[in-house]
C-alpha cells in the first residue's frame, strides 16, 4: 500500500514555492527517513534555486551530530526517531544553512523496527522559522516502506506551509 503520490508531492512543492517566493523566504531541510525525498520534492520545481539553499541527508546518528549537530546524549536519551532529535535537526540546518525556515524529518519507515520498542512508520517532524522555537508533529503512518516516506515528506512541505502562513 503506497501513501501520498508524486502528484500529492508536486503539489506540497508547488504550494510551498509560491509562498516561500511571496514572503522571499528561505529553505533548507534535514532529512533521516526521507533520505532527500523532500529535497526532491523541492527542486522539482522550476527556479527552486530562488528559496531553496539546500538540505542535509543525516540517514545515521553520526551524520546527525556531525552535520546538524544534534547532542550524542539527546540521542541516547530520547532516541534518534524523537520530538527532540526532529526539533534539533531542524534548529542546526536552519542555523547551519543561515535561512528563514528549514524542516527536519526523521522516523522509521519499515519494514523493520530499529529495536527501540517504537512502532514502524513513527515519524517525526519538524519546522523551524527563524528567532522562533521549532514545531513538531508526531505521525504514525501505516503504508509500506515507500508510502511511508511519501507520507513524511509530504507532512514536512505540509508543515513548511503552516510555519509560512503563521509567520
Amino acid at each position: 500500500m503506497t501513501g501520498a503520490t508524486d502528484r500529492d508531492l508536486a503539489d506540497a512543492a508547488n504550494r510551498l514555492a509560491v509562498a516561500l517566493l511571496a514572503g522571499e523566504w528561505t529553505l533548507s531541510s534535514a532529512e533521516s527517513s526521507t533520505a532527500g525525498l523532500i529535497g526532491h520534492a523541492i527542486t522539482m520545481v522550476p527556479g527552486a534555486s530562488r528559496y531553496y539553499v539546500g538540505g542535509v541527508i543525516a540517514y545515521s546518528n553520526l551524520a546527525k551530530v556531525l552535520e546538524l549537530g544534534v547532542p550524542e546524549d539527546m540521542i541516547a536519551n530520547h532516541g534518534a526517531v524523537s520530538a527532540e532529535v526532529a526539533d534539533a535537526m531542524a534548529e542546526g540546518v536552519r542555523s547551519r544553512f543561515d535561512t528563514d525556515l528549514a524542516v527536519a524529518v526523521t522516523g522509521i519507515a519499515g519494514p523493520d523496527a530499529d529495536g527501540s520498542g517504537k512502532p514502524v512508520g513513527l515519524h517525526f517532524v519538524a519546522a523551524c522559522r527563524r528567532g522562533h522555537p521549532a514545531t513538531v508533529e508526531r505521525h504514525v503512518f501505516t503504508r509500506d516502506r515507500e508510502g511511508n516516506k511519501a507520507e513524511a515528506a509530504l507532512a514536512a512541505l505540509e508543515l513548511a506551509l503552516r510555519e509560512i502562513d503563521a509567520g
